[in-house]
């Protein structure tokens, strides 16, 4: 799939690039091509107007005596065609010469313009115009030789057709590297796409299964009382529970992934929803032998969505709560500077490896479970972390096997919506 999507780009990368070098060329031809002929065409113009201001020059007066033959630049040679046919009745220049025998190709063909025409192997540009005289109406022509102005171009379009190949040769391969460069990130979203769902199934076939097995089980005795069949009845609830909020945590995820979920930022008290949520974990904690404080020196209040720092906090004092053992502390504390909100959950738990703590706001990464009998789904605090993130927060972690778990976290006192 990607080799395909990878040759694409390269040939889109490879088009836009050969396009505006052909661009950049044409544009690099047609200013040359300017600048060369912009002396040979105001030199012809002048001939023909300073031709046209000499006593005797007169288009409309048949009783003209004819032309005096002047031109001011010493390059331009002036031809004189008579008769229908347009004889060419006399020449000046001092290379005349050259059009002996030639007069058919360098004959005007229109008047009143500049033209260009190749004559014994050189290049000229003139400018022709009808002028009566007293021996009939005359075609005036002046004549200039550009050989080296077209040499010159002939020379640029060859330079540039090749500079063009090695330009076309230069695209594909920026094009092929472009493309592979821009594919980087579409394949660790893929992998870690792929790497999601693969989890995700996992996780969710753990509790269906167990829900089927008990099921089951309870099929093979339609007779038996649900005082009998409490275990059964008990797990299937429990796992039941479970897969709610597995769904619950990855639709939130999803959701967070495709931005479909907004914060609604207001102000609130937060020492205040510290106090509220610890209400909630004092009765279990004192059921788990555990010790939960809170330190909230004084009021904080905060500018953030309400519900989503309420989930943030259960999600850190769960897992807190989960990793430590019997008799241990927990200490939530809110602290406030002039420029900051910092929230902390310490514990006294089992701690975290060293080279786990950089992943464990990674998506269903959990830490050693042989170290303990705590069940998750590894996905609390990734939610955590994407809380953090909308408000423009900032995580540290620091823990110690056996000692326990810090993690603080900074908000900004003025938040961005």
């Amino acid at each position: 799939m990607f080799r395909r999507t990878h040759i694409r780009l390269t040939l889109l990368n490879s088009l836009v690039f050969i396009v505006l070098i052909s661009i950049l060329g044409s544009i690099i031809y047609f200013y040359t091509d300017n600048r060369l002929y912009q002396d040979v065409n105001r030199s012809l113009m002048e001939s023909v107007n300073h031709f046209q201001q000499q006593p005797g020059v007169d288009n409309d007066d048949h009783d003209s005596p004819g032309p005096r033959f002047m031109k001011r630049d010493p390059r331009i040679m002036t031809l004189l065609w008579q008769g229908e046919g347009k004889q060419l009745i006399g020449e000046q220049g001092r290379e005349t010469e050259l059009f002996s025998g030639k007069e058919e190709q360098i004959r005007p063909k229109k008047l009143n313009s500049l033209q260009d025409v190749v004559a014994g192997g050189f290049s000229y540009r003139y400018i022709a115009f009808d002028v009566n005289t007293t021996a009939g109406k005359v075609t005036v022509q002046f004549i200039r030789n550009v050989n080296s102005e077209k040499e010159l171009l002939d020379r640029l379009i060859l330079i540039m057709f090749i500079g063009c190949g090695i330009g076309v040769v230069c695209a594909l391969v920026s094009g092929y590297f472009l493309a592979g460069r821009a594919l980087v990130p579409i394949k660790k979203a893929w992998d870690k796409q792929q790497e999601f769902v693969s989890d995700a199934s996992h996780e969710l076939r753990t509790p269906l299964a167990v829900i089927q097995a008990k099921t089951d089980v309870l099929f093979r005795n339609p007779k038996a009382t649900i005082q009998d069949k409490i275990h059964d009845i008990s797990t299937i609830s429990k796992e039941s529970r479970r897969l709610s909020k597995l769904v619950t945590n990855l639709l939130t995820l999803a959701r967070s992934d495709s931005n479909q979920l907004e914060m609604k930022k207001q102000e609130f008290q937060i020492d205040e929803l510290l106090k509220e949520i610890l209400l909630q974990f004092e009765d279990i904690a004192l059921y788990q032998e555990k010790s939960i404080h809170l330190e909230a020196p004084e009021p904080v209040a905060f500018c953030g969505d309400k519900e989503r720092i309420h989930q943030l906090i259960v999600i850190l004092l769960d897992n807190a709560m989960k990793y430590t053992n019997e008799g241990g502390e927990i200490l939530l504390s809110c602290l406030q500077s002039h420029s900051s909100i910092i929230l902390s959950v310490m514990d006294t738990g089992i701690g975290i490896p060293e080279q786990d703590i950089p992943r464990i706001f990674d998506r269903f990464f959990q830490s050693d479970k042989t170290r303990t009998s705590a069940e998750g789904t590894g996905l609390g605090l990734s939610i955590a972390k994407w809380i953090i993130d909308k408000h423009h927060g900032k995580v540290k972690v620091n823990s110690s096997l056996g000692k326990g778990t810090s993690i603080e976290i900074v908000f900004p006192r003025t938040q961005k919506n």
